[in-house]
């Protein structure tokens, strides 16, 4: 519904709950299970339209459907027990969803695709990859592979795509709290960064990165040896959005207030805000 330019209008939208920005999100919880109070009163507070959760680590069975719908969400998930699993949040109805990249062999649950509004969303959670030059790092690297393959087509089909959740690949050293540390390791290795381009030249953007120049701001910290307090981190979490859509980016950033609580998850949830 179109609501004009005046006054008498524009209060009557802002009644109604509408607004000129749409907030998304992606949030590793590192166990739905343990993290739920969390996410509830982060919706309550931050009140994004679209949430990708990553790490749920429960079954479809075992998701708690009534409480989001109570929080106002839609829901589609792609769970899986202990480990990994995915979901995406909506206030309005996803359509068409996808639960694992074509043509791949990939029985962990790590991807989530569907259409809500005019976009299509893309939830990732990325294979970790364990160590460089180990054989989960050669899974990470093909698995990559394949997801190039298959967003190379989603874009084709879907202009307005945002692809987004945890990529385990910190794009570049400002996003490394000791790049030389972390120089050739995994989340930070050539292999994994270029893989991590590939994606970027089909016409992907990094939101965070158009808006921000600055390093030192990261999504995810170690749980050990005070890694949060002292800001020890990686910015792996990311948010990316096709080129169609990079006029209607507002605002973008990083949440560190869950990462404050106790019992917190690792991560922290990245956002973007866009215009319709």
């Amino acid at each position: 519904m179109f609501w004009g330019s005046s006054p008498l209008l524009a209060t009557r939208a802002i009644a109604l709950g509408y607004h000129r920005r749409m907030k998304i999100a992606s949030w590793n919880v590192n166990s739905l299970k343990v993290r739920l109070p969390h996410l509830l009163d982060w919706l309550a507070s931050a009140r994004p339209d679209v949430v990708a959760l990553q790490e749920i680590k429960l079954q479809d069975a075992d998701f708690p459907h009534e409480a989001l719908a109570q929080a106002g969400y839609r829901v589609l998930v792609n769970g899986q027990k202990t480990y990994n699993g995915v979901a995406l949040l909506s206030r309005s109805e996803g359509i068409d969803p996808v639960l694992h990249i074509p043509n791949f062999d990939d029985p962990q649950r790590r991807v989530l695709a569907a259409t809500i509004g005019d976009l299509r969303i893309v939830n990732l959670y990325v294979v970790n990859g364990q160590e460089v030059g180990s054989e989960k790092y050669a899974y990470k690297l093909a698995w990559l592979a394949a997801l190039r393959d298959w967003l190379a087509e989603q874009i084709r089909i879907y202009p307005n795509l945002v692809v987004l959740g945890d990529f385990n690949i910190a794009p570049d050293d400002r996003d490394v709290h000791d790049p030389a540390a972390w120089h050739e390791q995994i989340l930070c290795s050539t292999a994994e960064r270029q893989a991590l381009q590939s994606l970027l030249h089909l016409g992907m953007h990094d939101s965070y990165r158009l808006l921000h120049e600055a390093g030192g701001v990261y999504s995810w910290w170690d749980y050990r040896q005070g890694a949060f307090r002292r800001n020890i981190g990686l910015r792996i979490d990311l948010v990316l959005i096709s080129s169609a859509l990079r006029t209607r980016l507002l605002a973008a950033g990083i949440d560190k207030a869950p990462r404050k609580l106790e019992r917190p998850s690792d991560h922290a949830p990245a956002w973007v805000e866009m215009s319709p």
